[in-house]
């Protein structure tokens, strides 16, 4: 789901951007690089899943949420009926390419908050023995920053709204997005999401919790701002679950810059304090070149939201167009090994 909310003060924006920019400290992004190399097109630069010429997909199949569970992959992804309204649906895959679709959805709009839009754009992450799905809940009015839980990919309780929309330390308008750290830091559970500050929305903030449940904002603006001229000039999302490395966390993100093109960056943050920007990416990593990518429900996208790492090989999957799903993948490079 995305919109064209156009910023009304881009002095606030231009300050909160000088801001991460002193924050990120002496570890800039010259100084530093992720572990994975470049990325590529996975099964020959085609897409891994396109829609359904009827039913609940008719629209798009995008944005997943993929995970290897014992020796198969799971996925959860964003499909659009003909009205437009979003489900979670479920495929079942052997060597995370060719997936295999389930009749019946993984999550319908079924609660009040749910009802009248659908349900959004899945981050799935396994912490001890149960899985947490966020997902963006809308009513048709807001979009809130929802979970469920699961103990076996198939069965989902409702959490509840953990974000809710139109009040917050800085937040003034919709939440979305939540990529959750796997381990605690600090003897906390860290979350980064997507909010919208007073006249500059669509920025990326940091939260915490004790339970996974209940969260707290933890500063009193974004911790990822967009950035004027940049690739992330309009838009700052997180993408999948972000990875504990030695160097810090690293979170991959989605931007988009004012034409809302949307292209792929990353950030690192202190691994002893999730709140602290360290380095971040200058250009992107990932752009929409594939005519797939180009054309579609909206335009000139990618948007990653599921990763799964085997030994050195990083898979990316990410919704094309709000219409395909594809798969990118990179390899660890050496000196990271």
């Amino acid at each position: 789901m995305r919109y064209d909310r156009r910023a009304a003060f881009p002095v606030v924006a231009a300050l909160l951007a000088a801001a991460s920019a002193i924050a990120a400290g002496p570890a800039g992004p010259a100084r530093y690089r992720p572990p994975f190399g470049p990325w590529s097109r996975a099964n020959g630069g085609l897409p891994i899943l396109e829609p359904q010429r009827s039913g609940l997909e008719v629209s798009g199949v995008f944005n997943p949420a993929v995970v290897k569970d014992g020796g198969g992959y799971v996925m959860l992804y964003r499909a659009q009926d003909g009205q437009k309204t979003s489900r979670l649906l479920r495929a079942t895959s052997t060597d995370g390419i060719h997936f295999e679709r389930e009749a019946e959805p993984a999550l319908a709009p079924e609660a009040d908050y749910e009802r009248q839009g659908g349900v959004e754009d899945p981050r799935l992450v396994k912490i001890g023995a149960t899985w947490y799905l966020t997902y963006t809940a809308y009513d048709g009015k807001d979009a809130q920053l929802a979970l469920a839980t699961s103990a076996d990919l198939v069965r989902w309780q409702r959490r509840g709204v953990i974000m809710p929309a139109n009040r917050g330390r800085w937040n003034v308008h919709w939440t979305k997005s939540g990529a959750i750290l796997d381990e605690r830091v600090g003897g906390k559970y860290w979350m980064y999401y997507m909010g919208d500050a007073q006249g500059a929305y669509d920025q990326t903030g940091v939260a915490f919790s004790e339970d996974l449940v209940h969260w707290t904002e933890a500063l009193d603006a974004p911790v990822l701002p967009r950035r004027p001229g940049r690739f992330d000039s309009r838009v700052v999302e997180p993408g999948p679950p972000p990875v504990l490395t030695e160097d810090g966390i690293l979170l991959v993100y989605n931007g988009a810059d004012d034409r809302l093109v949307y292209r792929t960056g990353w950030a690192l943050f202190d691994r002893r304090d999730p709140t602290r920007v360290l380095a971040r990416s200058d250009t992107p990593v990932f752009v929409p070149e594939r005519h797939w990518e180009l054309a579609g429900q909206v335009p000139n996208v990618v948007f990653v939201e599921g990763l799964v790492r085997e030994g050195p090989r990083w898979r990316f999957y990410y919704g094309a167009a709000d219409t395909r799903v594809g798969l990118a993948e990179a390899f660890t490079r050496p000196e990271s090994r």
